[in-house]
């Protein structure tokens, strides 16, 4: 008689699994490098501007809504994406519950890394000025940016970069690739959150051979950055 595997096992099992990659072609993969470095410079620089604009300024809505299209159309543009999944009882689920969860816990951490950085005043600053985009431009409109714009980095990042460097260490070179292009904007805080949200997705996608888990991990820790940090610092 099998022994069902406990909860705990099953847990383990979900975080622990490497997702078998999907081989593609040498065409395909070709393609997938061209795009990935003519919308890595792209989105850079159009992320740099974007940042250069005074919070509540309605050019950086639409700026930012262009960096979504840049990021999306080059996942698209370079190749097939895939959703995932992930195994459990037995079965190959999609990894819905574990992408959320994982984007609860993240986003918990980086609130109780706020409640400390705030009383550090260079740090504090930083981060101010970052959260101020949401505290004076329309709340509204700025969790939509905020939600279509996670969807499309994790569609880049996790869906066309990470398959496109094959065997070479993926999960770190797509984070600081992540890391550097969000560095564009001139904010340290900005490239430290990358790697740590741009580490967790990285290891998602490699879990979960897709893309469906990081964006819901991105979603999850986007809505608590905009509608719980500010508060933490006074907005």
């Amino acid at each position: 008689m099998t022994e069902t595997p406990s909860i705990r096992d099953e847990i383990i099992g979900v975080v622990t699994h490497v997702a078998e990659p999907v081989s593609e072609t040498p065409a395909v993969a070709r393609r997938r490098r061209i795009v990935v470095v003519a919308v890595i410079v792209v989105g850079a620089a159009l992320l740099s501007f974007s940042l250069s604009r005074k919070p509540g300024d309605p050019s950086f809505y639409w700026l930012t809504f262009g960096l979504a299209a840049v990021w999306a159309g080059g996942a698209l543009l370079s190749g097939p994406l895939r959703y995932g999944s992930v195994p459990w009882q037995g079965r190959r689920r999609r990894p819905v519950l574990t992408g959320t969860l994982i984007g609860l816990a993240v986003g918990g951490a980086f609130v109780v890394g706020g409640l400390v950085a705030r009383q550090i005043p260079p740090v504090a600053e930083f981060i101010t000025r970052v959260l101020e985009f949401a505290h004076q431009g329309s709340l509204p409109l700025i969790v939509v940016i905020t939600l279509v714009n996670g969807v499309a980095e994790e569609m880049f990042f996790r869906g066309a970069v990470y398959p496109a460097l094959g065997k070479y260490h993926p999960v770190i070179v797509s984070t600081v690739v992540y890391a550097i292009a969000t560095s564009a904007g001139g904010n340290p805080m900005l490239g430290f959150a990358a790697v740590i949200l741009g580490g967790v997705c990285a290891l998602e996608r490699r879990a979960t051979g897709g893309v469906l888990a990081p964006v819901l991990t991105h979603l999850v820790w986007g809505l608590i950055m905009v509608l719980a940090l500010p508060p933490v610092f006074g907005l």
